[in-house]
């Protein structure tokens, strides 16, 4: 196989799964849906282990229509000096009328801030037997530089890939009547061009909070 048939067989399957994803995503759809109960994210702890919120952010109204979760919060929060992260999360109860998370790997270039790595990391948090895998993605805008961490979640499942997340999307539509999920998505300044300190930071962080925030949502 040559290399340009491959990439014509990874396109026809991302196609074909896309293609997939939507035809049950009618069907499930076309059953109506049932609403899961969660806990308001407002409510959320503003004290996480070593890790104190330091700022409430407010989402413009513009920005807010175009996300169109049914939940969020955006907060910053520091365990000490020179320790920041934010926590950005959007909860969408439902994706039947197009209501789903826009991936920072879209949203941050048009926001002016340019990828250098893209990858994904394992992450080990308490109560969950497995690693997690979760994108890492580092990005700068002029002398700037920042390391994002993100995944989907949904039932106490953590997928890293979109297409994946799709994918289950479509499954849980079809077997639970749901299609609720969240973008849980961190942001870690990185000081002298150390990537790897900002990583350490921003697992240290999810592994402070990621057992909290799964309170929030829907049960499986």
């Amino acid at each position: 196989m040559t290399r340009f048939s491959f990439l014509k067989s990874r396109a026809a399957m991302i196609l074909s799964l896309l293609l997939v994803a939507q035809a049950s995503l009618f069907y499930g759809f076309s059953r109506g849906e049932t609403a899961p109960t969660y806990r308001p994210l407002d409510g959320f702890p503003k004290q996480l282990g070593p890790w104190q919120m330091v700022e409430q952010g407010v989402m413009e109204q513009e920005v807010k229509d175009v996300l169109r979760a049914d939940d969020y919060i955006t907060r910053e929060y520091s365990s000490g000096p020179g320790q920041f992260a934010n926590l950005f999360v959007a909860f969408f109860k439902s994706q039947r009328a197009g209501q789903t998370p826009h991936s920072p790997k879209n949203c941050l270039p048009g926001s002016g801030w340019v990828w250098t790595i893209s990858d994904t990391i394992a992450v080990r948090v308490p109560g969950r037997a497995a690693p997690m895998e979760i994108n890492r993605y580092l990005v700068s805008k002029g002398e700037s530089r920042s390391l994002v961490l993100y995944w989907y979640q949904s039932r106490d499942r953590v997928v890293a890939s979109e297409y994946k997340a799709a994918a289950f999307v479509a499954w849980d539509a079809i077997r639970y009547n749901r299609t609720d999920t969240a973008l849980v998505r961190v942001v870690v300044p990185v000081i002298d061009g150390h990537h790897d300190i900002a990583t350490k930071t921003g697992v240290e962080f999810i592994q402070t909070f990621f057992g909290t925030l799964r309170a929030f949502f829907p049960a499986s």
